[in-house]
C-alpha cells in the first residue's frame, strides 16, 4: 500500500472510518454519503465478507455503477443486487436480536456522552430556531447495534455540552448503567467519533469522550479549539495513518465518480 501525498480532508475520514470495519461484521448505515461510502470502501478493499445495511432495510446492496451512486434511501439504487430489500421495522427486529454489529452515523450535535440530536436547534421545542429531518432510524441504530460509530465535522456547534434535544441515545448522563436502565440492551453503547481532524472513544468508567488521535497535519490543540467542551485525552495522542493510493481509486472510480461526498472539505497536501 503506498501513501497518498494529495486528498480532500473528507476523502481521508471515509478511509479512516473504513480501516475500523471489521471482516464478517454486519454494519447499519445511517442515510448515504460518509457512512455508507466508508462501509462500501472497505467491502472493496478489505472486507469482502462484511454485511452492509441501509438505514430503509436494503441488506447487502451495491453501488448501482456506472448509474449514479448511491446517494439515497427508498430507491431502486439502493436495493441494487441487495441479498434482501426488506424494512427499517424488520431490520429493527434484527437489531433487537443482537444481530447488527456495528451503526455508522451522522449528526447535528454530540454531547460528551454520546447523545445525539438530528432533530433541531434551539431550546424551544415548538419554536425551534431550525428543524432537521429528525433521527429516522437513527434512534434504533443507536439504541439496538451494539456498537455506534459517529461521523461529524470537527466544529464547536457539533461538539457541544448539551444536545439540544436527545434525538438517539448514547450513554445518557453518563452514569453507571444508564442506558440498561432506560431499557436499552446491556453492552451496547456510542463507540467511536470521527472527523476530518481526529478520533475519539469514550472512557469505559466515566462513558466521557476521549481524544485517542488526530490526523497528521493537526494538533490536539487545533482540535481543540474546535470543541465547546473539553474531551479526556489519552495520555498518548496518536496519528491516524494517511490514506492510500489504493483507497482513493476505489473511492474516485468505484464509490464516488462525481465527487458528491469526497469532493467536499479542504484539499491536504503531504
Amino acid at each position: 500500500m503506498t501513501s497518498a501525498t494529495s486528498f480532500s480532508e473528507i476523502e481521508a475520514m471515509l478511509c479512516t472510518c473504513a480501516s475500523l470495519v471489521e471482516e464478517d461484521k454486519v454494519y447499519w448505515v445511517g442515510g448515504g454519503g460518509y457512512p455508507l461510502h466508508s462501509v462500501f470502501l472497505a467491502h472493496r478493499t478489505h472486507a469482502p465478507a462484511v454485511t452492509i445495511i441501509t438505514e430503509d432495510g436494503g441488506i447487502g446492496p451495491q453501488p448501482a455503477l456506472p448509474l449514479d451512486p448511491m446517494m439515497a434511501m427508498v430507491s431502486a439504487r439502493s436495493g441494487y443486487k441487495a441479498l434482501a430489500w426488506t424494512n427499517m421495522n424488520t431490520v429493527c427486529t434484527h437489531a433487537s436480536l443482537g444481530l447488527v454489529d456495528y451503526a455508522i452515523l451522522q449528526t447535528l450535535q454530540v454531547d460528551p456522552y454520546g447523545n445525539i440530536n438530528s432533530s433541531f436547534l434551539g431550546k424551544d421545542y415548538f419554536h425551534p430556531e431550525r428543524r432537521y429531518g429528525g433521527s429516522g432510524g437513527a434512534n434504533e441504530m443507536a439504541s439496538l447495534c451494539w456498537r455506534t460509530i459517529l461521523m461529524t465535522t470537527q466544529e464547536k456547534r457539533k461538539f457541544v455540552k448539551r444536545v439540544d434535544f436527545i434525538s438517539s441515545p448514547g450513554f445518557l448522563d453518563g452514569s453507571p448503567n444508564a442506558r440498561e436502565k432506560a431499557g436499552l440492551p446491556e453492552g451496547t453503547g456510542p463507540y467511536r467519533v470521527l472527523t476530518p481532524e481526529a478520533m475519539f472513544g469514550y472512557d469505559d468508567e466515566t462513558r466521557y469522550l476521549k481524544l485517542l488521535a488526530t490526523v497528521q497535519w493537526v494538533t490536539v490543540d487545533e482540535v481543540l479549539e474546535k470543541m465547546d467542551f473539553e474531551p479526556l485525552i489519552a495520555d498518548e495522542v496518536g496519528k491516524l495513518e494517511l490514506p492510500t493510493e489504493e483507497q482513493l481509486t476505489v473511492l474516485r472510480t468505484l464509490i464516488d465518480p462525481r465527487g458528491q461526498t469526497i469532493g467536499t472539505g479542504k484539499w491536504i497536501e503531504i
